[in-house]
């Protein structure tokens, strides 16, 4: 069978089991380019594929300075497509699954307070200069974030009939379409009351959605990661990156060195398993043998 006809057909097969759009494009690009290096390297039939071409591909995207982590996901989208093959009869073995993930380093970077001074306080000197929306939008996706650990796909889906003022929460559609309820403290719920009346005035018809392009359309995955991608450029961190994913880290670590328990940490964040909670928490274990020397209660006592 033609390589190319069996990705094809994978595709095809995602799109039948009503994946999401942002994981078939993933899978179009991230897959895509080791279904062109293949034909690059005049391997056209799918049963002619091996495990070298795997790590041959894999050593290229090194090359071109793909970090441990980019190479991991794309394995991982190789073997998905080598999974669906042999379940449909199409190859009989995996050849991705005897190639080795890369080892990562574990620290993940998260912001500072300062850093998050300098982002909202970047977004309110606009908002008091041109008082546009680009201003008031920022800053309410930064607080927005922070204050509720939500994904990237839930906040571009978020509508206003999804937030409860009144009851302090607010409904998305998280991993797998599930339904969740996510609570808002009213700090957060008094900066969305303030932000939907300046969309009223700004649009003169609120949309459905939350946030929105300056057109008053839904915002899509390209045009929410050009706002932080422009954020980016305005703030210069050396050391972090902003993006979406950054802020739930943030959200996710400040709850760590809280003191939170590890199962209400899971609860808050909404991971599947709690194993992915524990690493986080024992990831920022130093942190917290810091905090417990800093505010432990003996510091004060004469004992």
């Amino acid at each position: 069978m033609l390589l190319k006809f069996a990705f094809q057909d994978f595709l095809d097969d995602r799109k039948f089991k009503n994946t999401t759009e942002v994981n078939i494009q993933n899978y179009k690009v991230l897959l895509g380019g080791f279904i062109n290096y293949c034909q690059d390297n005049d391997v056209i039939n799918l049963e002619e594929v091996e495990v070298s071409h795997v790590k041959g591909y894999l050593k290229h995207c090194q090359s071109k300075g793909n970090s441990p982590n980019t190479i991991n996901t794309k394995l991982q989208r190789i073997r998905a497509f080598f999974n669906y093959l042999v379940e449909e009869g199409m190859a009989k073995e995996n050849v991705a699954s005897k190639v080795q993930r890369q080892k990562t380093d574990v620290k993940i970077n998260v912001f500072t307070d300062e850093q998050i001074h300098q982002m909202l306080g970047y977004y309110r000197s606009l908002r008091r200069r041109e008082k546009s929306y680009f201003a008031y939008r920022g800053y309410m996706l930064i607080v927005t974030f922070l204050g509720t650990g939500v994904r990237r796909t839930e906040i571009i889906n978020l509508k206003w009939s999804d937030v409860d003022l009144v009851n302090l929460t607010m409904s998305v559609y998280g991993k797998n379409r599930r339904k969740e309820t996510i609570y808002m403290t009213e700090k957060l719920a008094k900066e969305l009351s303030a932000y939907c009346l300046f969309c009223k005035r700004f649009f003169n018809k609120l949309s459905n959605y939350v946030f929105v392009n300056r057109d008053n359309t839904q915002m899509t995955q390209n045009s929410i990661m050009l706002v932080f991608q422009n954020l980016q450029r305005k703030m210069n961190f050396s050391d972090v990156r902003v993006s979406p994913h950054t802020f739930r880290h943030t959200f996710c670590h400040r709850l760590a060195i809280s003191g939170m328990s590890a199962f209400a940490i899971q609860k808050m964040m909404r991971h599947e398993n709690i194993a992915v909670t524990t690493h986080y928490v024992a990831m920022w274990g130093n942190e917290l043998k810091e905090q417990n020397d800093k505010h432990n209660p003996l510091n004060n006592l004469d004992v």
